[in-house]
């Protein structure tokens, strides 16, 4: 797992990954509450307009601190792989 130093750090470095984006039809988005200063680093780093999408987190029950998924006002219920499996319940492939 990668450590970085804050968000900012986050998004330069993914921005350099994203490198050969640059020049490409790309918009980069980002999600309230952490990810817009990430895609501020990865549209900045790619010339790129950033948007941002505002989502509700969908919390899983009992711990309110674990999302399993986003849930936009006229998008469709995204759920994460690993969190929207009860637990023991066998991984799919």
């Amino acid at each position: 797992m990668h450590e970085f130093r804050d968000r900012v750090d986050a998004g330069r470095r993914l921005g350099q990954r994203l490198a050969p984006l640059k020049g490409q039809d790309v918009v980069v988005l980002g999600l309230p509450r952490g990810g817009v200063p990430v895609a501020f680093e990865v549209a900045k780093a790619l010339d790129a307009p950033l948007d941002v999408i505002v989502v509700r987190k969908l919390g899983v029950p009992f711990q309110p601190e674990l999302a399993m998924g986003p849930s936009g006002k006229e998008t469709p219920v995204c759920l994460t792989h690993a969190s929207s499996r009860p637990r023991g319940s066998p991984k799919r492939t």
